[in-house]
């Protein structure tokens, strides 16, 4: 976890005024942190505080996870600017061009699976050896026995591509 007894900032904020004032819940707030998305320190009397920045942290957090973007490339993305202070708008706007590739790809994929899901249907099989869904091309095989899953790349190559 990121809290640390440090020199406070003034105007700091407790944990319900920042729940109050991003509308986020106590508890997601400390998930954030023990995600190592936000950070606190303790005050003399082991309060948490947060900096006023964090609520810039925070809306980002809601905006990117809305968009799709896991905590994990948002902590990635944070770990690029400076805990010091508030995110700008350039910042937003380089963070969200980094997210950019990845919300195509993620669009990309949903769309190959729109047009894909009416050949599942009418099979209801979910056949881990054919299912352009489950493994396009039977490519799990090569990966060896046991149960085997291509969660990033079942959506590069399309069925049609493989028709002979």
């Amino acid at each position: 976890m990121s809290r640390t007894v440090a020199k406070k900032p003034r105007r700091s904020l407790s944990v319900g005024q920042v729940a109050e004032r991003s509308g986020v819940a106590v508890s997601a707030i400390h998930f954030y942190e023990t995600k190592g998305l936000i950070s606190s320190w303790r005050s003399a009397g082991n309060q948490r505080r947060y900096s006023r920045s964090v609520l810039r942290r925070i809306a980002i957090i809601k905006v990117a996870q809305r968009a799709g973007i896991p905590l994990a490339s948002i902590r990635e993305a944070f770990a690029s600017l400076p805990r010091e202070r508030t995110p700008t708008a350039a910042d937003w706007h380089w963070l969200s061009s980094q997210w950019a590739a990845e919300l195509d790809t993620r669009i990309r994929c949903l769309t190959q699976l729109r047009d894909q899901l009416d050949n599942c249907i009418g099979c209801g099989c979910l056949s881990l050896d054919s299912c352009p869904l489950r493994n396009p091309a039977d490519k799990l095989a090569a990966l060896g026995p046991g149960p085997r899953l291509l969660e990033n790349d079942a959506c590069i190559t399309s069925p049609a591509d493989h028709d002979d």
